[in-house]
């Protein structure tokens, strides 16, 4: 049975657990402002470190009194270090880029332009504190499902050094900065390995040794057929402390959030909601459900896809879904979803990602009485 945690205490306040971050990797939720994230129940956001530091800077951001300020959110911001870049951006062409036992140093325009961008532990910890973040990640070596043996040990080693470093540095900040030991930002181990069980188990291992108040899944969480890595993904989660939070980081589809749960982790992120409602994809409970207290989410068909934008909808007036209560679905109708795409209008994107959002949190709701 695993411990269940049911809230984290952070700096601009509590989350209830589990939770799901929406993705505002550059300070924005795509087309959203803070008043629609409140209305949508979202209690956290997750920042990217490596995109903040690029633009517009850690600088500007301090300057302006942290990222709660910048953008107008009073509620918790995670922001991850940058190491899944090495995954996304390095792997995939080299002039973006190198890694070094140092850390990371970046070229976001390429070889051509000459503009470097140096991600060393210490810097990574230092730019998180600048932003004011509720949640500092580590920086990490993410590897690729495929990846052999040699690269997911050297990605233990090297996540592994660079977590010690990080440790280190957060030690450091905040010997030299009294006020905010008071309640102070969360510090996150990530742990890598791949699929492999002893790997896994040596990254956890020495992680729990330098102590972190979270740990989060490091690595692809899909084979590379595109199905969740159910076993890997249940044996990290067996790794980590039953007292700490536990980050199955980048994991957002809805049936992976209520898996992953079973599991035991209780805290998510992910970019599908926002970006498939841009794609004029929403998500939407099974029609039978007669209340969200309904909602049997092991069910295989616990929910499924409305197409706002299929001529069917033309003149249907009723919400999209009967059980959501977000601004789309109190307001307006299908008929009203589909002219908004028809013509362009950015409201539809608006308003099919706050109800995106909100059919999230409504499955958080569930989750949380939902035994693990």
């Amino acid at each position: 049975m695993n411990t269940v945690m049911n809230e984290l205490s952070l700096p601009h306040g509590n989350v209830r657990l589990p939770a799901f971050f929406p993705d505002g990797t550059r300070g924005v939720v795509k087309g959203l402002d803070a008043a629609d994230l409140v209305t949508c129940g979202v209690e956290g956001l997750v920042m990217n470190a490596y995109h903040l530091m690029n633009h517009p800077g850690p600088g500007e951001i301090k300057a302006m009194g942290g990222l709660n300020q910048f953008i107008g959110w009073d509620r918790p911001i995670l922001t991850d270090s940058g190491g899944f870049q090495v995954f996304s951006l390095i792997r995939e062409n080299a002039a973006f880029g190198e890694i070094r036992d140092d850390g990371l140093m970046f070229r976001p325009e390429g070889k051509a332009s000459g503009k470097k961008i140096t991600l060393t532990p210490e810097k990574c910890v230092r730019s998180q504190f600048s932003y004011g973040s509720d949640i500092i990640m580590c920086l990490d070596w993410c590897t690729h499902p495929g990846d052999p043996y040699e690269v997911n040990k050297r990605s233990v080693e090297m996540t592994v050094n660079w977590a010690k470093k990080c440790r280190d540095e957060y030690g450091r900040v905040l010997a030299s900065s009294p006020k905010l030991a008071d309640n102070p930002p969360r510090l996150f181990g990530i742990i890598q390995g791949g699929g492999d069980k002893a790997l896994r188990r040596e990254c956890a291992g020495a992680l729990i040794d330098i102590g972190f108040d979270g740990f989060g899944f490091g690595g692809w969480p899909l084979d590379e057929d595109g199905a969740l890595m159910l076993e890997i993904l249940e044996y990290t989660a067996s790794l980590m402390p039953g007292d700490k939070p536990k980050y199955a980081m980048g994991l957002g589809r809805p049936e992976g959030v209520a898996a992953c749960h079973r599991m035991g982790y209780n805290l998510f992120d992910c970019v599908i909601p926002t970006r498939e409602a841009r794609h004029n994809r929403l998500y939407v409970f099974n029609e039978g459900y007669g209340s969200a207290r309904d909602i049997d989410v092991s069910a295989k068909d616990f929910y499924g896809y409305f197409y706002a934008a299929d001529d069917k909808y033309r003149r249907d007036k009723r919400p999209v879904s009967a059980i959501c209560d977000c601004p789309l679905c109190r307001y307006h109708s299908r008929a009203y979803l589909r002219h908004l795409y028809a013509i362009g209008d950015s409201l539809a994107h608006r308003l099919a990602t706050m109800h995106n959002l909100r059919f999230y949190t409504m499955l958080l709701d569930v989750l949380r009485v939902t035994p693990v």
